[in-house]
C-alpha cells in the first residue's frame, strides 16, 4: 500500500484551459490538500501535432491566479522527474519491452488500408469498432522478420481474452467488464512514442501515485489500465472518476453555447474566488450545505463522501451569483483597481481621470456588478456625455411627454437652490421629496424623469445619487438637456 497520498493533475499543452480541466485538477487538489499529501503537475505532450506554442506558460499562469499550488512539476522540479512526458522516452521504451517479454503486448503490422476496411465490414455488420486480433498471435520468429524487412509496426495491448475484469471505483464501487468487449489499443506508436493510455499507467506507477482523478470519460480505459498493471505486477492506485459536466439543457458543454475556457472568463472579470467555489460544487457538496466557501474552507471540508458520481450542471448563473457576492466583498479602492481596465479599454476613463471620482462611480455600481466587464455598461452615462434619449424612457405610467417635460421645468429652479456644498444625495433628497409633499404630487412623477435625464437608462442608481456624483452644473446641464 502506497503510504504518501500523491495525485497528479496531467493535461495536455493544446491550448486553453477548458473549465471540466480546472474543475479535475480543483479536485486532484482537494483530495491531495485535505489528505495532506502532494499535488503533482505532469505534462502529457505526446501527441506532438496537437500542442500548441505557450500552453504550458499559460497553464501555470492560470493555476497560479486561482491559488492551486503544485508540490512538484516542470516548473519547480521534484525527485520523481522528468514531469514532460516526450523526456521520459527512454523510460517507455524499457517498460514496452518489459510487457513483450511478459506476453502483455504485441507488435501489429497491419496497414492503415487494412484497418480501415476491418472498420468499414465491422460497421457494415453492425458490430463494435475494434481491432481483430490478425496479429495478435505472430511467432517471435516472424515478428523479427518483419522486422528486419523494415516493416512498420504499432505494438498493442494483450487483452486477456473471454475472462472478466473487476475494477472499484472510489464513487461507483465494483465495476465488472467483460474483456470480449474491449480492443486490443495500441500501447506504443509506430514512431516509438507512447499512447496516453501507456505512458500514464508508467508515470503514475513510478511517480507513486495513490489516487487517480480523472473524468468519467476515461471509465471505460479503467479495466485496460488495471490489466496493463496486473501484467506489470504493479499495485492499482484509487481511481476516482468524476463525474460529467454538462450545461443546463444536459448536454455536454461546448463552445458553440457559451464560453468553456478559464480565459474566457477571467477576461470577463469573474474571480478566481469565485470560479474556484464554483468548480468545487460541481459534484461536490459540503455536509454543512454552505455554499460561500473560500479555498481553505473547501480544504478543510473537502471529503470523497461529498461527492457524487451523476452529472453536475454547469449553471451560469450560480457563478454570477457567486462572482456578484465576491465583488461586493472587494473595498472599493480594491475593487476600482480591478475595474479600471476595462474602463480604459472602453475610452471611459483614461490615466488622468480623477480617482475620488471612480470610486464613486464604483460605490453606486457596485451592488449590481456581476463581473468586471459589467462596469462599462453599468457606468458609461457617468462618464459620456453624448447621452441618447429614449422619448418613452422619460414617461412615467399614465404621465405625458408635455406633464415629463412640466415636471421637469419644475425641478429646475429646486435643484438651483442647493449651493455645491450642499449637493449631496441627502440634501437632494431633502429638497426634492419636500418639494413634492408640499405640493402634493406624486414622487415617481419627478423622480423617474429626473434618473432617465442623468443617465438615459432604464435600469441605475437612484437620481440622487447620480447627480452627487455628476455634480451640479453637469446635472442640470442634462435635464435642462432633455427639457430642451
Amino acid at each position: 500500500m502506497k503510504n504518501k497520498i500523491r495525485l497528479r493533475f496531467a493535461p495536455s499543452p493544446t491550448g486553453f484551459l477548458h473549465i471540466g480541466n480546472l474543475r479535475s485538477a480543483l479536485f486532484g487538489y482537494l483530495l491531495a490538500k485535505s489528505m495532506g499529501g502532494d499535488f503533482i503537475l505532469r505534462i502529457e505532450d505526446t501527441d506532438q501535432k496537437r500542442e500548441v506554442e505557450g500552453a504550458v506558460k499559460s497553464l501555470l499562469d492560470v493555476f497560479s491566479w486561482v491559488g492551486i499550488k503544485f508540490d512538484e512539476g516542470p516548473h519547480i522540479g521534484g525527485k520523481y522527474g522528468p514531469y514532460i512526458q516526450t523526456e521520459r522516452l527512454e523510460i517507455y521504451q524499457k517498460y514496452i519491452k518489459e510487457l513483450l517479454k511478459k506476453d502483455g503486448a504485441y507488435h501489429c503490422f497491419c496497414s492503415a488500408e487494412r484497418l480501415e476496411e476491418m472498420r468499414n465490414k465491422q460497421q457494415e455488420n453492425k458490430q463494435a469498432p475494434k481491432y481483430d486480433g490478425h496479429c495478435r498471435n505472430l511467432s517471435k520468429e516472424e515478428v523479427d522478420k518483419k522486422i528486419k524487412n523494415g516493416e512498420s509496426y504499432v505494438i498493442r495491448q494483450k487483452i486477456p481474452q473471454n475472462i472478466y475484469v473487476e475494477v472499484v471505483d472510489e464513487l461507483r464501487g465494483k465495476i465488472v467488464f467483460k474483456t470480449a468487449d474491449l480492443d486490443d489499443h495500441v500501447l506504443m506508436k509506430s514512431n516509438g512514442i507512447p499512447t496516453y493510455q501507456f505512458a500514464n499507467i508508467i508515470d503514475d506507477h513510478l511517480m507513486e501515485i495513490s489516487h487517480v482523478s480523472r473524468g468519467d470519460e476515461w471509465l471505460a480505459s479503467f479495466p485496460k489500465n488495471a490489466l496493463l498493471y496486473q501484467a506489470f505486477g504493479w499495485e492499482l492506485p484509487k481511481f476516482i472518476h468524476l463525474p460529467l459536466i454538462l450545461n443546463k439543457g444536459g448536454g455536454k458543454l461546448s463552445k458553440r453555447q457559451g464560453d468553456v475556457f478559464v480565459e474566457d472568463y477571467r477576461n470577463k472579470g469573474y474571480l478566481p474566488e469565485a470560479i474556484i467555489n464554483f468548480c468545487a460544487l460541481l459534484g461536490w457538496h459540503p455536509k454543512d450545505d454552505q455554499e460561500i466557501l473560500s479555498m481553505d474552507e473547501i480544504i478543510k471540508k473537502f471529503n470523497i463522501s461529498g461527492m457524487g458520481s451523476s452529472p453536475a450542471v454547469f449553471d451560469l448563473e450560480k457563478l454570477d451569483y457567486l462572482n456578484g457576492y465576491y465583488l461586493r466583498q472587494k473595498n472599493i479602492e480594491e475593487l476600482s483597481d480591478l475595474c479600471r481596465p476595462y474602463l480604459i479599454k472602453e475610452g471611459l476613463v483614461d490615466e488622468k481621470t480623477d480617482l475620488k471620482f471612480i470610486h464613486k462611480v464604483i460605490t453606486v455600481s457596485q451592488e449590481r456588478l456581476k463581473k468586471l466587464e459589467d462596469i462599462n455598461e453599468l457606468s458609461f452615462y457617468f462618464f459620456r456625455d453624448d447621452i441618447v434619449y429614449d422619448e418613452n424612457l422619460l414617461i412615467w405610467k399614465n404621465l405625458s411627454l408635455k406633464e415629463v417635460k412640466n415636471n421637469l421645468k419644475e425641478l429646475i429652479p429646486v435643484l438651483e437652490s442647493l449651493s455645491e456644498n450642499d449637493w449631496t444625495k441627502k440634501k437632494l433628497e431633502e429638497i426634492i421629496f419636500n418639494y413634492i409633499k408640499n405640493n402634493n404630487k406624486k414622487n415617481g412623477d419627478y423622480l423617474w424623469p429626473m434618473r432617465v435625464a442623468l443617465s438615459g437608462e432604464k435600469n441605475s442608481p437612484s437620481p440622487t445619487e447620480i447627480a452627487e456624483i455628476l455634480g451640479k452644473k453637469k446635472s442640470l446641464k442634462r435635464i435642462n438637456n432633455v427639457i430642451n
